[in-house]
């Protein structure tokens, strides 16, 4: 099984569009550029337990928006189905 931070990278490219531009850019400072929560809370002038908080409501809204939507799962299911590698590839890109 994949770890939890794989899968919500995984679903933030999914649900990025969906998120505030701050949520945004302080999910990407967290799991992409391996901010600390100190080193955050620098940049936006408040408490590491903010931060904190705030990477938690992001985190169960990507959770959410899987549970709704359902992109990740529908794309994996599709891609499942299919055997010749390169029409697999050519999805994938699409999605």
């Amino acid at each position: 099984k994949m770890s939890d931070k794989v899968y919500l990278t995984i679903l933030f490219d999914y649900y990025e569009k969906l998120l505030t531009d701050k949520d945004r850019q302080c999910f990407k400072d967290y799991y992409f550029s391996n901010y600390s929560l100190a080193e955050i809370a620098d940049i936006y002038n408040i408490s590491r337990n903010a931060i904190h908080k705030r990477l938690k409501k992001i985190e169960e809204e990507l959770y959410l928006y899987e549970d709704k939507l359902k992109l990740y799962e529908k794309e994996k299911k599709i891609i499942s189905l299919i055997e010749d590698e390169e029409l697999k590839d050519k999805i994938k890109n699409i999605l």
